[in-house]
């Protein structure tokens, strides 16, 4: 990542005081599907509101986000809520690939599209572990420098040991979420 993204992200989350924990929007209609323990990876969590939101729901999080703006305004949100023992926020460029980790019960990516990640994410969860992707779709919006194209999401994790379980484009979104047998 340059460094004029990174500081990019920085200005955003200096601007932002949105930091209510949310699910996962992929998830957010279907949260019995994320388990209420284990270890979960939120990639690119930005302020950190769902890496809160799963630490609530009992789950053990490292978090990482390439802003340390937003890496620190994770940090307070976690004290806010008292889960700081249940979050570890990292800095991290996923230029990088994914931290080294054994597979989580959870991996979230949330509205952060790198193709060349989507085999690591896959390989990032555990056997029985869910997967939640979120990312912007030309489908509905039209295109875009991050936007995905039709079906990028569906053909991307297709064939690398998932079950799909919601498959969904539309109003400039998609949003994939798989579990992986076991």
């Amino acid at each position: 990542m340059t460094i004029a993204d990174r500081g990019r992200w920085d200005v955003r989350h200096a601007a932002s005081s949105d930091d209510d924990p949310r699910p996962p929007v992929a998830v957010e209609f279907r949260e019995e599907l994320v388990p209420t323990a284990g270890r979960a990876l939120d990639i690119a969590c930005g302020r950190g509101s769902i890496a809160v939101w799963l630490a609530l729901r009992g789950l053990t999080v490292d978090a990482v986000d390439v802003s340390s703006v937003g890496v620190g305004a994770g940090q307070a949100l976690a004290e806010r809520h008292g889960v700081v023992d249940r979050v570890r926020f990292t800095e991290w460029d996923l230029d990088a690939g994914l931290p080294d980790a054994d597979p989580f019960d959870v991996v979230v990516c949330q509205r952060f599209r790198m193709p060349d990640l989507y085999p690591s994410l896959a390989s990032a969860v555990a056997a029985g572990g869910l997967l939640a992707v979120t990312v912007l779709s030309e489908v509905g919006a039209g295109p875009g420098p991050f936007a995905a194209p039709a079906g990028e999401l569906l053909a991307a994790f297709t064939g690398l040991g998932l079950e799909v379980l919601l498959d969904s484009e539309q109003n400039g979104k998609a949003h994939l979420v798989a579990r992986r047998p076991g």
